[in-house]
């Protein structure tokens, strides 16, 4: 891979946060489909079978994202926006044309090319701003996930906001605006997105930073709901209206706080020094220091981009120098720490172990979220925004406190990452338990809770994989872990809940299927599915807390970054 310059400062790394939440807000683009597809229906006269497997291709193309993985190792992260952008330019674009009638008889294939092109933008947009500012923050990896993760989730509320106060819910409208609004807004961000300096986690104003920025992502999670139930339920003059979106577009920007501090209020505190491409942390200064005293670098890390592992034994010492001298060639297959290659993950029981774990909980929860509407209606709450809503704001709160407290415990307690996993997936458990016997008070209990632990495993996985395989490939490996959630959607939704759902709707003779027993034989299986995964999660952190251990215990992790180069 080719060297990439580095954008040097302690700024830059902020800047690229900041930009990166726009960037997070566009690739949640793929959530606007439940707005437009009535118009797909009513305008284009398609079934509700056809709409629904226009949902599948929002599906696929929101989650299949090897091909962006693959491509923020080849190019900069400004070639990987623009092809986000440019997806989302045709396949919206296409929408576009077809709904507003610009172009009549499209082909229901192309449409649902369309469809998957236009979703598929959200894994450029999620994996480039990703992978680059977990390389730019390489110690506060948790917090950065679940930040950004955090940000994707609002971004079904923001949108709402736009699509209600301003386009006046307009289906045309809103295909217009993710046609040509979308890609300016990543045109305009992607100049700030690019390999910084990283932070070194020693300025003691990091962690505020981090507290203002997640405060801040909540105060706009809380703002958004709270705007979007006053323009629903109250009769809002639409200046009101303009004033609430501008008010969001601020919130939006206080990220961009923190690199204006740093710039009226600069701090003396210096960096430890300068940085590879790695993220890995040089020596003290440009030049040379005559008073300190150095050791000869025997193993440098096998990092490009943020390897944790830690040099070999000394007992190697000399097989080191002989490889050094260029007498032995040595070849080691990559331990747990190291950079792997994609292929080189395949055969790791870690990383299988990951992907389970990853799909049983996001598999058996987004089965909850596709039929979130059916599972009120049958428990006679009619009012399915409020659940919507409700397990919304709950994901948000999981991913962004899934990264923000896995963080703490793993450097104070060198707890791995993967105990939550196991705890949410235990919660998860008597969550659908709650769902299966639809007591009194507990829909939306159970709702809350299963949203929070939807978003902690995402938040959770992010950082796990790029401790475990390193950052060099961590776009393929993440996107690869990540098609567990519509596999999930296949399974355990389409086939497992739409197939019983069906069942005791027949036996009702109705269509719309009323009752606990509608879903109930679904849950005790989800159920299920959770208990084991939160066994396998144990099993996960058994094997992989001797890795933490090395890593963070003690500081060892920040005194390698200091002396790895």
């Amino acid at each position: 891979m080719p060297q990439i310059a580095l954008k040097a400062g302690t700024r830059p790394p902020w800047i690229g946060l900041a930009a990166a939440v726009w960037v997070e807000f566009s690739a949640g683009n793929s959530y606007n489909f439940p707005l437009f597809s009535p118009s797909l229906k009513s305008v284009l006269g398609f079934t509700q079978q056809q709409i629904t497997i226009l949902g599948v291709a929002n599906d696929i193309g929101e989650s299949v994202g090897i091909l962006p993985g693959i491509a923020c190792n080849k190019f900069p992260p400004w070639v990987v926006l623009s092809f986000g952008a440019l997806g989302c330019f045709l396949g919206y674009g296409v929408l576009w044309l077809a709904v507003s009638q610009t172009v009549s008889n499209l082909p229901y294939w192309l449409l649902w090319i369309a469809m998957a092109i236009g979703a598929n933008s959200c894994a450029f947009f999620g994996t480039a701003v990703l992978v680059t500012n977990m390389r730019n923050f390489p110690m506060s990896r948790g917090t950065v996930a679940g930040l950004l993760k955090g940000y994707v989730g609002l971004s079904a509320a923001i949108y709402t906001e736009i699509y209600g106060m301003v386009l006046k819910k307009s289906d045309t409208a809103l295909l217009l605006f993710l046609t040509i609004g979308i890609p300016i807004i990543c045109f305009s961000m992607m100049y700030f997105i690019k390999p910084c300096t990283p932070a070194s986690g020693e300025d003691s104003s990091e962690k505020k930073h981090f507290i203002f920025t997640q405060g801040a992502s909540i105060f706009l999670g809380i703002y958004l709901l709270t705007t979007t139930v006053i323009a629903d339920k109250l009769s809002v003059h639409r200046a009101v209206c303009y004033g609430f979106v501008v008010a969001m577009v601020i919130f939006m920007m206080a990220p961009l706080a923190i690199p204006i501090k740093m710039t009226l209020f600069p701090t003396s505190k210096k960096l430890t020094g300068p940085v590879d491409s790695s993220g890995e942390l040089a020596s003290g200064s440009d030049e040379p220091n005559p008073t300190e005293v150095t050791e000869p670098l025997l193993v440098k890390s096998s990092s490009e981009y943020g390897s944790f592992r830690e040099g070999d034994d000394s007992s190697d010492m000399d097989i080191l120098l002989a490889v050094g001298e260029g007498a032995v060639k040595q070849k080691r297959r990559p331990r747990r720490g190291d950079d792997f290659s994609f292929w080189q993950v395949l055969v790791k029981a870690d990383f299988w172990l990951l992907w389970v774990v990853y799909f049983l909980g996001v598999g058996t929860g987004v089965t909850v979220l596709n039929n979130l509407a059916q599972i009120g209606y049958a428990q006679e709450e009619r009012d399915t925004t409020i659940l919507l809503s409700l397990f919304s704001i709950c994901n948000f709160i999981g991913r962004l406190g899934g990264g923000a407290v896995s963080e703490y415990t793993v450097r104070s307690h060198t707890i791995p990452r993967t105990i939550w996993m196991t705890v949410t997936q235990l919660i998860m458990v008597i969550a659908f338990l709650f769902y299966a016997f639809a007591l009194n008070g507990t829909l939306l209990v159970a709702t809350a809770a299963l949203g929070i632990c939807y978003g902690v495993q995402t938040a959770i996985m992010i950082p796990t994989a790029s401790e475990l395989f390193g950052l060099k490939h961590f776009g393929v490996i993440y996107n690869f872990i990540q098609f567990g959630n519509p596999i999930g959607a296949l399974l355990f939704s389409g086939m497992l809940a739409g197939h019983f759902y069906d069942i005791e709707a027949n036996k009702q003779g109705v269509s719309i299927c009323i009752g606990a027993s509608c879903f109930k034989l679904t849950f005790f299986v989800l159920a299920g599915l959770c208990g084991l995964g939160s066994l396998l999660s144990i099993l996960l952190t058994l094997r992989i807390r001797p890795v933490y251990q090395m890593l963070y215990a003690g500081g060892s992790f920040r005194a390698r970054q200091r002396s790895d180069h």
